[in-house]
């Protein structure tokens, strides 16, 4: 979907979403896997210019139920055109590791 509609769209819309009024505060949401059954991941680039790794960091933490990871190596907003991690998060959530 991404590279149907374009690069500089997907950006658009993120940052529309990311600077836009939500009717929600992310803080106040809840578990969605009350038995801890699952989890939400986060994938963050670390060198994102876009998403604050701060802010990721302090959700995930307030989030018990968010599994955050972290891209250091040249880890920007557009992470997921990296074949390697696309291969490590799909390792990740079809073969999670006890955490």
């Amino acid at each position: 979907m991404i590279r149907q509609q374009g690069v500089v769209e997907s950006l658009h819309r993120d940052l529309m979403v990311g600077f836009g009024n939500w009717e929600f505060d992310p803080m106040e949401l809840s578990n969605p896997f009350p038995n801890n059954e699952s989890f939400v991941h986060i994938w963050q680039g670390f060198e994102d210019p876009l998403v604050p790794v701060k802010l990721q960091q302090y959700v995930c933490r307030k989030q018990q139920w968010i599994r955050y990871h972290e891209v250091m190596t040249d880890g920007g907003h557009l992470i997921m055109y990296d074949t390697n991690l696309f291969e490590a998060i799909l390792r990740e959530l079809l073969l999670p590791s006890s955490v």
